[in-house]
């Protein structure tokens, strides 16, 4: 249920088509939209699709997360963490919601300033 109420939102959401991750760009000068996020215990996610599993591990370590990979048994381990507040420069207000949105997926505590 819960894959698929997060499937809902990646298809439903202007992310890169096929990509289940959002675009993390390098922040701008002119950002003024920031999104604080952590995720301080160790959470794992469980992932059929190699690709997928792919974009969520190199969107993790973009924003600086602790990130492990382990596969078996037929699917892909993700295991990650961001013990400390850290922050990213959305280009858009739109773009830190659907940021927030994803990190809310995955279970990390996020806040947005303005």
């Amino acid at each position: 249920m819960y894959r698929l109420v997060f499937l809902s939102f990646v298809m439903a959401s202007a992310f890169v088509i096929g990509s289940s991750s959002p675009v993390i760009s390098a922040p701008t000068a002119m950002a003024s939209e920031v999104v604080s996020y952590r995720c301080p215990e160790w959470k794992t996610r469980h992932e059929h699709d190699s690709k997928q599993a792919a974009q969520i591990v190199d969107t993790l370590k973009k924003l600086k997360c602790e990130v492990e990979k382990h596969e078996h048994n037929g699917h892909i381990d993700i295991k990650y963490r961001c013990p400390k507040w850290l922050e990213h420069q959305a280009k858009t207000h739109d773009d830190a919601h659907k940021l927030m949105d994803w990190l809310k997926a995955l279970k990390f505590e996020v806040k947005h300033q303005h």
